[in-house]
């Protein structure tokens, strides 16, 4: 089976691979060569690596650019480089005019921001992307599933967000497991007491959580949602008709996120009592990223504890 680092480096073997199967991909790095793990792929394909500096803003533009002229531009950097400060030009010159830039955006969530602190802790991300028109974007939740993401996104035509993390993200899935876009995927089916909604790098945390919950005789499906565009929504609302109770678990602001999708999908077709577990509005602090969540509400037993206060409103105790 192969083991990868973290998702970074999943990204650099599967992009490789990509190159030397089509010779339209290139890599566009904003002096995030190092930080992207890529620099094998600058030794390999040096014709097809482009070097910007520290200049997020421009690299999109050379990114639309080469997109314009047929190429398939990946640009790696750290996700709030991508969502906040270039958020603009990601907008104006890739999204609007439909360009097949994919965009890879590392140290997503607060699990990742260990060494800088908030600067460097993105949890806006998702929000940014989920309110830009015609973005695809995948969430997986390890280095396998990063392999296949990127793999994945350059079978889409058109702009694709791929949230990536910091090289500390816990295995869940086998190397082999496939990323299949714009669907979720049932991890676990111990009964259907309450659904319980993850993705990302949190999905560990929900998959312990669901372990100790039936043993504690809480039966839950657990969801995996790794696209949040376009969202499975016929495929989430079988699942909260089946259980009609649900939590959400994200490494993410609970404003934007996978808890406003779930809500949104339960307001328009089938409400359910539901609690959002992830980062309450406030901004983090530095840490050790298992710490750091525990911290902020984002613990194996606040979700256990999340579960157990939604059974008890469905049963209206």
């Amino acid at each position: 089976m192969v083991e990868y680092k973290g998702t970074r480096e999943a990204f650099t073997q599967a992009i490789t691979e990509l190159a030397a199967e089509n010779e339209q991909v290139v890599f566009v790095s904003a002096d995030s060569l190092k930080a992207m793990r890529a620099t094998s792929f600058a030794e390999k394909y040096p014709d097809r690596y482009i070097e910007v500096g520290i200049a997020e803003q421009n690299s999109v533009g050379v990114s639309a650019g080469l997109a314009s002229a047929g190429l398939m531009p990946f640009i790696g950097t750290y996700a709030g480089f991508i969502t906040m400060r270039a958020c603009e030009q990601v907008r104006t010159f890739v999204a609007y005019p439909h360009l097949n830039v994919k965009l890879v955006g590392i140290n997503g969530g607060i699990f990742s921001g260990e060494r800088e602190g908030v600067t460097h802790q993105f949890f806006e991300d998702l929000a940014i992307m989920r309110a830009m028109p015609d973005v695809t974007i995948l969430v997986p939740a390890d280095a396998h599933q990063m392999y296949h993401a990127v793999k994945a996104a350059a079978l889409i035509d058109g702009p694709v967000y791929i949230r990536a993390g910091s090289g500390r993200e816990h295995l869940v899935y086998e190397a082999d497991t496939p990323f299949e876009v714009g669907k979720i995927r049932v991890l676990k089916k111990y009964g259907n007491d309450v659904a319980l909604f993850a993705n990302g790098f949190i999905l560990n945390r929900a998959v312990e959580a669901a372990r100790i919950l039936n043993e504690s005789n809480i039966r839950v499906t657990l969801v995996d949602v790794p696209t949040l565009k376009p969202l499975d929504e016929s495929g989430i609302q079988a699942i909260l008709a089946d259980c009609k109770a649900a939590v959400t678990v994200e490494d993410h602001n609970v404003i934007g996120g996978l808890g406003d999708v779930i809500s949104m999908v339960s307001t328009k077709s089938y409400p359910v009592f539901m609690e959002r577990v992830g980062l309450q509005d406030v901004f983090p602090s530095s840490g050790g990223p298992e710490e750091v969540l525990d911290r902020y509400g984002i613990s194996i037993q606040d979700i256990v504890n999340a579960v157990k206060n939604v059974c008890k409103m469905k049963r209206g105790i």
